[in-house]
Parts: structure tokens; C-alpha cells; sequence
């Protein structure tokens, strides 16, 4: 059985993201406990990304690592940090159907 770790983000508040979101999702790569990340970066967690260096710096290196880090098309468009996201490895793209996909999946999905 794969062992996948799914996460809706879409808090700002920084606290949490670097000591939940980003602890963890990073953890699980590095050591092992998961085979497989994938972090939905949807809302007021793009604009932390890209207003904020050291999670801006924090996400990249979790992409480098091999997190899976997507984020919604239509909301960093809204606010104006689709380059942003792109510029330290987010994948932006339209993600309402990805978010039904997971939901349908069965699988655990833990927002934050």
C-alpha cells in the first residue's frame, strides 16, 4: 500500500505553517514516513508564500526535497503572486477538480 499524505493549506498565519505545514509535510519526505506528498496551497497560504522569504525559502527547498506543492490558478491570479509561486517551485495550476478528486479519493485529507 502507497503511503500518501495529502494537505489542504490555506491558512496565513505563519506559526502554523512553518511549524505544522511545513515541519511535517517536509519530515514525511525526508524521513520516510511517507512515500508520497502533495501540498494543495489554496487562499491567504499563497500570499504567505509569496510576501514572506523565509517560507518562500522554506517551500522551495521542500519542493527541491521532493514535496509535490500545487497551488490554485485562480486565487494567486486574483492576488497577483502567480510568479511568485511559480519562482520557487509551486505548481499553479486550476485546482478545483483536484481538490474533488481528493475528497472523492476516500483518502485522509488534513486541512489546515
Amino acid at each position: 500500500m502507497s503511503r500518501k499524505a495529502k494537505i489542504l493549506w490555506t491558512t496565513d498565519t505563519k506559526e502554523t505553517a512553518m511549524n505544522m505545514v511545513c515541519l511535517y509535510a517536509h519530515n514525511a519526505v525526508l524521513k520516510g514516513w511517507m512515500d508520497e506528498v502533495e501540498v494543495l496551497v489554496w487562499g491567504a497560504s499563497q500570499r504567505l508564500i509569496a510576501e514572506d522569504e523565509e517560507v518562500r525559502a522554506k517551500v522551495a527547498m521542500m519542493v527541491r526535497d521532493g514535496v509535490k506543492m500545487i497551488a490554485c490558478l485562480k486565487c494567486a491570479d486574483t492576488m497577483n503572486v502567480t510568479s511568485s509561486l511559480e519562482s520557487c517551485g509551486v505548481s499553479v495550476y486550476y485546482t478545483g477538480e483536484l481538490l474533488s478528486d481528493w475528497i472523492n479519493s476516500g483518502e485522509t485529507v488534513v486541512s489546515v
